[in-house]
């Protein structure tokens, strides 16, 4: 296959834009959220980089274009893939198993051919989008695979791969019917990052266990019929969040004007607790909820004095775990608000829907505490956006232990989620926290997350990658 002109190229799932389709079918393009393209935006300006992904829609075939300075390469994926290899094999089968199975994980062996033809469509375009010698990153768990179809198309590039999600034990990922598969396509690269050094360490047990190769330390010697022995390393990268971006708009005059207005829409409550999650069965929003619905049955906290504000973004609604999490979710709100709210206010203010990047500042700054309890996450950006927003160090993190953040940020109050005793203790703790430690407490949580920032992340997984024999 003839090279590219890219030095560096990164593949994902999606595009750092989505495209959106009015009735007419015209297509514009929106940027797409999250931290991942402020990561490596400067990475790929300065390495003559592209962005290989899907655009967002079914059946959309695009030439690469630019957006908004980054070269992108669109993939198509038809209707059936993105049922099959996206809403199936991605996030029915692997997102599962992934998340310690908290729901039963689906296998369906078209799901699985889905999944290969996609990545290898993945591949081609990555190969054919990389100069010789070029840096290529993958990400995520959607492209396990691509890595070594892209080594088989083009052994001169350098490979790198990062799992943003958990990678389970031994035990629970020998399930998988592919788990050999998949392996091996993981090990296509030079160098595998994880969140968490327990996900690497899980994941070389897997590989000595399933396929036999020999690990020394954090290094795989991964060997094939066709090709001399190389070194893999499996290490973690955790990752964060642009940090600077968020203090400065958290210090903006118009944002904590926006957050006082936010307490008063509230009724001016003695303290306000925030979730912010995705719909997710891995968040533990049913255990939060829970766990403030028997604190307010009790008396230890109420209304209108404590709410929580719950904020779940719709994700993956043709998924059917998701729509009944979404039914108990409801339900369980409007019981708590039926029991114990007034004619004036709520104990639970639920808001189905992605609020914007802005109003999410604001929501921080608002919060006296913020709950993090999933019951398992690779790991948890919002832990981290609360404390960048926190300039004035007055806020409460109550973060779960299985939450990738918790390696990091010690000086949050750590919680089992699945004990929900516990964790009413701790939110009790942290409703009535002296602001001494809150200080403290959160003066150390910002340092931690602003010495080790987005760009830290991006730079120290490249950088081992360009030291890679």
């Amino acid at each position: 296959m003839d090279p590219g002109q890219f030095d560096l190229v990164v593949v994902a799932n999606r595009l750092p834009v989505d495209a959106v389709i009015d009735d007419d079918g015209a297509v514009a393009w929106r940027r797409s959220p999250g931290g991942l393209v402020a990561a490596l935006e400067p990475a790929l300006g300065s390495h003559s980089g592209a962005w290989v992904g899907w655009p967002g829609a079914a059946d959309l075939d695009l030439e690469p274009f630019d957006a908004d300075g980054i070269a992108t390469v669109p993939v198509p994926v038809s209707e059936s893939e993105v049922a099959e290899y996206y809403e199936g094999f991605s996030n029915a089968t692997i997102w599962p198993l992934y998340h310690d199975v908290i729901t039963p994980p689906e296998s369906h062996r078209e799901w699985a051919e889905a999944y290969r033809t996609v990545n290898r469509r993945f591949a081609i375009a990555a190969a054919r989008a990389a100069a010789p010698g070029a840096t290529v990153w993958i990400h995520d768990y959607q492209l396990q695979l691509v890595p070594r179809m892209l080594r088989s198309l083009r052994p001169d590039v350098r490979v790198g791969f990062f799992l943003h999600i958990p990678f389970p034990g031994v035990d629970l990922f020998s399930q998988l019917p592919w788990r050999k598969e998949i392996l091996e396509g993981v090990l296509g690269a030079d160098l595998i990052g994880f969140q968490r050094a327990a996900d690497a360490s899980n994941f070389r047990r897997a590989v000595r266990r399933l396929t036999g190769l020999p690990t020394h330390g954090t290094t795989i010697l991964a060997t094939s019929p066709s090709a001399p022995p190389r070194a893999v390393r499996a290490l973690p990268f955790p990752i964060s969040i642009d940090f600077d971006a968020i203090d400065a708009t958290a210090r903006r005059e118009d944002i904590q004007q926006r957050a006082l207005a936010i307490r008063e829409e509230l009724g001016n409550p003695d303290v306000v607790f925030l979730g912010a999650d995705r719909l997710d069965y891995t968040k533990g929003i049913r255990h939060r909820l829970k766990a403030f619905g028997e604190l307010v049955a009790s008396g230890d906290l109420t209304v209108p004095g404590a709410i929580l504000v719950q904020v779940a973004s719709p994700t993956r609604d043709n998924v059917v775990a998701y729509q009944e999490l979404r039914d108990e979710v409801d339900t369980t709100v409007g019981r708590i608000n039926g029991d114990f709210g007034t004619l004036t206010q709520v104990a639970v203010q639920y808001l189905h829907q992605a609020q914007p990047f802005e109003e999410m500042v604001a929501l921080y700054l608002a919060a006296d505490v913020v709950l993090v309890t999933a019951l398992r996450d690779g790991m948890n950006l919002v832990a981290k956006e609360y404390v960048a927003a926190c300039w004035d160090h007055g806020g409460v993190l109550v973060l779960s232990e299985f939450a990738g953040a918790a390696d990091e940020l010690s000086q949050a109050i750590i919680v089992n989620p699945h004990d929900i005793d516990a964790m009413k203790e701790s939110i009790l703790r942290a409703a009535n926290m002296p602001a001494t430690e809150r200080r403290r407490r959160m003066r150390a949580l910002r340092r931690r997350v602003k010495d080790r920032d987005v760009a830290y992340w991006a730079s120290s997984f490249l950088g081992a990658l360009e030291e890679t024999p």
